[in-house]
């Protein structure tokens, strides 16, 4: 003898639920570009190209400058110039050679980025090996334009 229960399958889930859990598709969703990252191709201390949909996302708020702070380096703050190409490229310029050399950054590695608003990126280091560069910071001079000596982030080893 067969259950009157086992003949009812899928009970309250899939289709005549009534209701839909799905989230909706993505092309009603709000393009937000807060993170993203770039992978050091050329000359570490060159002028680098930031993606097309964070460009594309700052338009019409476009910076002439950006404050770059290291993940757990500390308050300080490197500010990087911004050039914009006129055909909707955005590059960080004048003041990222200091950063990438703070930091050490070298041909081949990862750096991801977090826009916190206010101009500010946020920079995670990852080395060739893909893992994760920790900084701290000696706790001295937060502000990069008082002088214009470069003083690194320290990788503890």
């Amino acid at each position: 003898m067969a259950s009157t229960s086992r003949t009812r399958r899928g009970r309250g889930r899939g289709r005549g639920s009534g209701s839909s859990s799905l989230p909706p598709p993505p092309s009603t969703l709000p393009l937000i570009i807060e993170e993203f990252f770039i992978v050091v191709c050329e000359d570490p201390l060159v002028k680098k190209k930031l993606p097309n949909k964070f460009a594309d996302y700052l338009h019409g708020q476009e910076p002439a400058k950006v404050y770059l702070r290291a993940a757990d380096c500390g308050p300080r703050l490197w500010t990087v110039e911004v050039l914009f190409d006129g055909q909707g490229r955005m590059y960080l310029d004048k003041g990222w050679e200091k950063f990438a050399i703070a930091h050490g950054v070298d041909f081949g590695w990862f750096l991801h980025f977090k826009y916190e608003g206010d101009d500010v990126l946020t920079v995670k280091v990852f080395d060739g090996t893909m893992c994760r560069r920790y900084y701290y910071s000696d706790g001295e001079d937060t502000d990069d334009e008082s002088d214009d000596d470069v003083k690194p982030c320290i990788h503890p080893l």
